[in-house]
């Protein structure tokens, strides 16, 4: 049997930036974390105010427009904002993997009866992203939701309401492919209200 270990440490308070980031741990394998207390209201409410002109219609991992995902985003570039730097900084300490290996932070935008169905963060074999895959999430939580908007795992029976200031953390880098694919998971429909989120991702190797 291949021995896994997570990238993560598991531990219940995370010491970063001078904050105490507290955690639940969710599932073992694969990880799944929720943390508290990551972002601060004012963080939230910055990244929501950068954000909100620039907001474009999402699209899957193939660059195509599909009724899967019908929110809208942003990527910020890297280094765009003292804002930027600081949470990225903040996540890459958080995640346990270095700033070189993220992606740009996205911000996402659902309204009413918007969703992400059934994916993963992972890319499949034939895509040419796959040579640096992606290994780990992190999913911001920028606003609290009136109904609706719960982040699942299906496969997991896991359903993670959105708390703002709070984030969900998932890794996906094992060796078994199954321990992979428990990370299918959904955003499901915004039913009242709207919902925000910043996502963080982590690459195998450099990617910035």
């Amino acid at each position: 049997m291949i021995q896994e270990t997570s990238i993560l440490p598991v531990q219940s308070v995370y010491p970063i930036d001078n904050l105490l980031i507290t955690a639940e741990i969710l599932h073992e394998d694969p990880l799944i974390v929720r943390f508290g207390n990551v972002l601060s209201d004012e963080e939230c409410q910055a990244l929501i105010d950068a954000a909100a002109p620039r907001m474009k219609r999402s699209k899957l991992a193939n660059k195509e427009i599909s009724p899967i995902r019908t929110s809208s985003g942003i990527f910020f570039e890297a280094n765009e904002s003292p804002l930027i730097i600081e949470i990225e900084k903040r996540t890459s300490s958080l995640m346990h993997v270095p700033l070189s290996h993220a992606e740009g932070l996205q911000v996402l935008h659902y309204a009413p009866s918007q969703e992400f169905k059934a994916h993963y963060d992972f890319f499949g074999h034939n895509h040419p992203s796959s040579q640096n895959n992606r290994i780990s999430t992190l999913i911001m939580y920028l606003n609290d939701v009136e109904e609706g908007g719960e982040t699942t795992f299906p496969n997991l029976e896991i359903s993670v309401k959105p708390v703002k200031g709070s984030a969900l953390y998932f890794e996906y880098f094992y060796n078994d492919p199954k321990l992979n694919e428990l990370t299918l998971h959904c955003g499901l429909p915004v039913i009242r209200g709207e919902k925000w989120v910043a996502n963080q991702w982590m690459r195998k190797q450099q990617f910035r």
